[in-house]
């Protein structure tokens, strides 16, 4: 009896261990596809195209032929991914440059009635003052409050960090 417990140990634990090893490889399956999409999308060439779509027309049959490769040509296409995503962190940078040249007015110090609360409330509050102040006078260069690549709040706090 304890050697039959003992082969269905070994089953299950063969069996867990081979399912577990599927996963992991569809995992990375997976994050090649969408290794794959991002580049196109980068290149513009998926003409309106949905990640669903694009995994169905160009993955699905790439999920097939990785089943049945070996390993090290599964792990050459994550090495075409880096140079794919090497141009979104660029793309980011003029944004944040945008941001911080901007022509609204900042303040240059903390206010002194925001002295008793933490650093980074009284720097959010000193902002958030000279943010209405401007909103009032139309002077906040374009940026609104909280926005993608650095928006007013952004740029100020890192003014009165500096």
């Amino acid at each position: 009896m304890a050697t039959s417990f003992r082969f269905k140990i070994a089953t299950v634990s063969l069996l867990a261990l081979t399912l577990s090893t599927g996963a992991a490889q569809a995992r990375e399956t997976a994050k090649a596809c969408h290794q794959k999409f991002t580049a196109a999308r980068t290149a513009g060439t998926l003409n309106g195209q949905s990640y669903k779509a694009f995994k169905a027309a160009q993955c699905d049959t790439d999920t097939a032929e990785a089943t049945t490769a070996t390993r090290p040509a599964t792990e050459s296409a994550p090495a075409a991914a880096p140079v794919a995503t090497t141009p979104a962190p660029h793309a980011t940078a003029p944004a944040t440059t945008a941001a911080a040249s901007t022509t609204a007015t900042m303040p240059d110090a903390i206010s002194p009635k925001y002295s008793k609360e933490s650093a980074g409330k009284a720097r959010m509050h000193t902002c958030l003052d000279q943010y209405n102040a401007n909103k009032a006078a139309n002077a906040n260069g374009g940026l609104r409050w909280i926005q993608r690549g650095g928006g007013y709040y952004s740029t100020c706090n890192a003014k009165l960090k500096g």
